[in-house]
């Protein structure tokens, strides 16, 4: 303590476990702006990977499932991952195996351009499946 008191400096215990403990001389401010810097430095280059969602229903026309699967297809050449959520409403739930023929076909199309992350699983009303790009698309 007294060398740290001559320095104007800040005695810092490093690692309280060994034995002796560790202590280092040292600006304490100091290290923890850089420590604050570099976090943001950190957070600065990371990747945020975003999710887009298309909505389909059981009884969905063809027509409008291949203009979403085109959109999902798109995003998951992007690099863009892709949940795919089957809305079941009023008595359709009862025929929960349309829906997941339904979502394996979509999972069959885009098969060349994804990875099932998330396989069909129901939450509440919904079937939810979750389509990742693949490694070597991005």
């Amino acid at each position: 303590m007294d060398i740290a008191n001559e320095r104007g400096m800040d005695l810092v215990e490093v690692a309280p476990e060994a034995n002796p403990p560790v202590c280092k001389v040292m600006d304490f401010g100091k290290f923890q702006y850089e420590q604050k810097r570099k976090e943001k430095r950190a957070k600065k280059n990371q990747v945020k990977i975003e999710v887009k969602e298309i909505q389909l229903k059981p009884k969905t026309d063809d027509y409008h499932l291949s203009i979403s699967l085109k959109r999902a297809r798109k995003w998951l050449e992007e690099g863009k991952k892709v949940k795919v959520r089957l809305r079941f409403r009023g008595r359709e739930i009862t025929h929960a195996y349309i829906g997941r023929e339904r979502l394996d076909s979509v999972k069959e199309e885009l098969s060349d351009v994804s990875v099932v992350e998330q396989m069909p699983n129901m939450e509440g009303r919904d079937m939810l499946m979750v389509l990742a790009p693949i490694a070597d698309n991005k």
